[in-house]
């Protein structure tokens, strides 16, 4: 038994020596100390994950397609990298090709203006007319100047509506003018598409290019300088304005159907694509359409009769078209003067 008690004696010495030597290597955790740090995750102690890697490869550059059960495919595109580079054109690039076309042309007018003046008659009004355009022609015309005012200013409020009106009219306001000038543009391409055809119809024949062009171009028209080259119905400029209008409201009008329509026949590429041609034509063609509206109005006297009443001075016509004026004399249209019988 006195063996028995020595031995117990002495394994409790031995454990009490182990648990002491614990105490003094680790210390006991108090309330002021805080919680051991977690462990770090694995792509922080030098190597990424493997998913961690397969994320960095698609931010930088591949597209990435996940499963979806639903019929439209196009859904299943978790990540197109060349979206951002889309939207970077949508949010600079256009913004700054839209207001340097737009405003550049505006302020050439207005130089141009002030250097030029209105063009006047030579001379003077004579009080005789001639029918230029037919009441078909001027309803198609003014169908299509209206669509495209319309497409325009609406296109242009997407590009600079955020930036311009916006603040001017506040949030509602600008978001019924957003949403109801999205409808309209959506609608007018329509009609305008209508137009253009019609148009081509009524006066590709008119319009072909010859060389009087190269002397109307020149002799500046008669709007650089004084001389009048010779012109049939359409000189040079108005043929590059139809020519304008034919191919670049074609193109707009096509791309822009592949808006309204989206991923018909095309996949995201195509439509941003589709985007970039739409938007970048459109702001050209309404750089170019406002040099035609200020001839046509302020610039030049005479020249809004052709698509108001129809009837245009025969001075005016002589100045401008004189060609045209002796096939119409030759066709027997007279300019009879005012109270005579009606013009053809």
């Amino acid at each position: 038994m006195r063996a028995l008690r020595t031995g117990l004696l002495a394994l409790l010495l031995a454990f009490g020596a182990v648990i002491a030597g614990e105490a003094q290597t680790t210390p006991a955790p108090s309330g002021n100390q805080p919680n051991p740090p977690a462990p770090l995750p694995f792509s922080d102690r030098g190597q990424p994950q493997a998913d961690e890697l397969e994320l960095q490869l698609m931010l930088q550059g591949r597209r990435e397609v996940g499963r979806i059960t639903i019929p439209n495919q196009q859904a299943a595109t978790l990540i197109q990298p060349a979206g951002r580079e889309w939207r970077a054109f949508h949010n600079r690039t256009l913004a700054w090709v839209g207001g340097v076309a737009v405003l550049g042309m505006l302020t050439l007018l207005a130089v141009f203006f002030l250097w030029r003046g209105r063009i006047r008659m030579h001379d003077g009004r004579s009080g005789r007319t001639l029918l230029r355009f037919n009441l078909l022609e001027r309803a198609n015309h003014w169908m299509v100047a209206g669509c495209f005012i319309i497409l325009g200013l609406s296109g242009l409020n997407l590009t600079f509506g955020r930036h311009l009106l916006l603040p001017l009219v506040g949030p509602e306001a600008f978001s019924a003018v957003a949403q109801w000038g999205k409808y309209a543009h959506n609608f007018l391409a329509f009609p305008f598409t209508l137009g253009l055809l019609l148009m081509l119809l009524l006066w590709i024949k008119d319009n072909i290019p010859n060389r009087r062009d190269i002397t109307w171009l020149r002799q500046g028209g008669g709007i650089v300088g004084s001389a009048h080259p010779p012109a049939a119905r359409f000189n040079a400029g108005q043929k590059m304005v139809f020519w304008i209008t034919i191919l670049g409201g074609g193109a707009v009008a096509v791309s822009g159907y592949f808006l309204i329509f989206p991923f018909f026949a095309t996949d995201i590429a195509g439509m941003q694509l589709s985007h970039i041609i739409h938007s970048v034509l459109a702001v050209l063609m309404i750089a170019a359409i406002l040099a035609h509206i200020y001839i046509g109005t302020l610039g030049m006297e005479g020249a809004f009769d052709a698509m108001g009443s129809g009837q245009v001075d025969l001075n005016w016509a002589k100045e401008h078209h004189s060609l045209w004026v002796e096939q119409e004399l030759a066709k027997g249209r007279d300019a009879p003067a005012p109270g005579g019988a009606k013009p053809v």
